[in-house]
């Protein structure tokens, strides 16, 4: 398996921030890793091996960032806005730095004028970013695979609530998108799993609410509740990457 190591600074977060790109050529995935985790999650929990069949056939490139989660969601003790502020300097890091990069990358592998948009995955708060992403900004994601998360940014910023946290709240932020958004259109021309287990340390409370809001406005998510012994785990994410992310590549 080909892998790269990128350091970049960032102008969005005033900081050097790392990356890891793993494949040859494919499709782009952005790798979100869990709450407070780092580039090399991706590798260090196994996930390498799990993603190993369509990477190593040049199905897919994925692009391992980092979270500042321990200034943003997980500093509960801090000035919430300033936390929400530098949680948007992140999105911002993501969607006007790291997005052009991984274009860039993949145009040039695999020898594309375009490219067929970028799926973003991750667990656990991983997954709160990933949903996060691909509802904010549906022209530059056109797959989700979001794993065991939150959807509310209560979890993170409590009862603390100005325009900035409403942005980075779907369950708030979806709720109220009116009938006629056009991101409505753009979701249902793409694909999109939620799940999450219902067994130990699972929260699923906030995805069903999402999938009531989904189907109240006619939106096309795949979202898909696991049984009473799906955990909140790595074994258990090794099993739902395996069974989605065939559907999820696949062009049909």
């Amino acid at each position: 398996m080909e892998t790269q190591y990128f350091k970049h600074y960032s102008p969005a977060l005033n900081k050097e921030m790392e990356c890891k790109v793993y494949g040859h050529a494919g499709r782009p995935v952005l790798f979100i890793p869990c709450q407070d985790g780092r580039f090399f999650s991706f590798e260090d929990f196994k996930m390498t091996d799990v993603w190993a069949p369509w990477i190593e056939s040049g199905q897919v490139m994925v692009f391992a960032i980092d979270t500042i989660d321990l200034e943003t969601w997980s500093d509960q003790w801090g000035n919430a806005e300033w936390r929400i502020e530098r949680y948007e300097q992140w999105i911002n890091y993501i969607t006007q730095e790291m997005v052009p990069f991984m274009r860039h990358m993949v145009n040039e592998r695999n020898g594309w004028d375009g490219y067929p948009g970028i799926m973003v995955f991750g667990c656990s708060l991983g997954a709160t970013h990933a949903a996060n992403l691909y509802l904010r900004f549906p022209d530059l994601f056109d797959r989700l695979l979001a794993l065991s998360g939150i959807y509310t940014a209560e979890y993170g910023f409590g009862t603390y609530m100005n325009d900035l946290v409403y942005q980075n709240s779907p369950v708030h932020y979806m709720a109220n998108m009116p009938a006629d958004h056009p991101f409505i259109q753009k979701y249902n021309e793409k694909k999109a799993v939620i799940c999450v287990g219902q067994g130990a340390w699972e929260i699923p409370d906030t995805t069903r609410q999402l999938d009531d809001i989904f189907k109240s406005k006619g939106i096309n998510v795949w979202v898909d509740f696991w049984g009473y012994d799906c955990a909140h785990d790595w074994d258990w994410w090794y099993k739902q990457v395996t069974y989605f992310v065939p559907w999820l590549l696949d062009q049909e």
